[in-house]
């Protein structure tokens, strides 16, 4: 997986490239947790791309500061040290309003289509954390481009602003599917239920499960959160997703 750069509503923004090993394929978003982009992250991507996809992994909090900058200095698998970078983290991923989401997400899907190699048709995209949030809204305000979204251990994707990521869900296309942490404060029961009756209130194709046992962050082997079990369940849901709605 290269790192390379790319426009931003208000810069320019460092991603993570995978391509599959013809070079070719159908397009993937991928959108990081708030830990930023690193190993964990790329491995992802490059799971994701030896399904024959090329994924983009964008650095959604460049205005922060780069990969480098914005990296965790502990190891995140170290009695208190996830707790304590979150402490760090959380400011951040609060100041990525949606009215500067929206934009970078229009820039990176931009981006995407026009790289070389990039198959015509629609994209997909995936979310982890805070990420699943990007990732639902690049469904929401791409309706066209977008056949399918997934979301991972996400966190606040229903609330009550005007501008919660759900609401959008109207002018979605795609095929959704949703994993959620079990006991997770940032989604909790009664969010997840939300979350589903707006899916089926608008005739979408969807899965809208929580992982049980499985913690908020189950997917990050670099973290103490990190659950085998969810984790490999998710690479199995997310793969049947790209392959019906992104066929190779």
């Amino acid at each position: 997986m290269d790192l390379i750069e790319l426009p931003a509503a208000d810069g320019t923004a460092e991603a993570l490239l995978a391509r599959p090993a013809t070079g070719s394929g159908p397009g993937v978003l991928l959108f990081m947790d708030a830990i930023g982009l690193r190993p964990r992250i790329q491995e992802m991507g490059e799971r994701i791309a030896g399904w024959g996809y090329v994924v983009l992994a964008p650095n959604v909090l460049y205005r922060d500061g780069t990969v480098a900058e914005i990296a965790p200095r502990r190891d995140l698998r170290e009695p208190g040290a996830r707790e304590e970078f979150f402490a760090e983290a959380m400011p951040r991923v609060h100041g990525l309003t949606s009215d500067l989401a929206v934009p970078d997400i229009a820039a990176y899907v931009q981006t995407l289509r026009g790289l070389s190699g990039m198959a015509e048709g629609p994209i997909g995209t995936v979310g982890y954390c805070m990420g699943a949030r990007l990732a639902l809204r690049a469904a929401t305000s791409h309706p066209a481009v977008v056949a399918a979204c997934a979301g991972f251990h996400g966190g606040g994707l229903v609330t009550d602003e005007p501008d919660s990521p759900h609401a959008g869900l109207g002018s979605a296309r795609a095929e959704l599917v949703f994993g959620h942490a079990d006991q997770d404060p940032s989604m909790p029961p009664e969010a997840v239920d939300a979350l589903g009756e707006a899916l089926l209130a608008h005739g979408l194709t969807a899965s809208n499960e929580v992982y049980p046992g499985a913690p908020h962050g189950y997917t990050m082997s670099d973290t103490s959160a990190y659950d085998e079990a969810a984790t490999e369940r998710h690479f199995t849901e997310l793969q049947a997703l790209l392959a019906r709605a992104l066929p190779t």
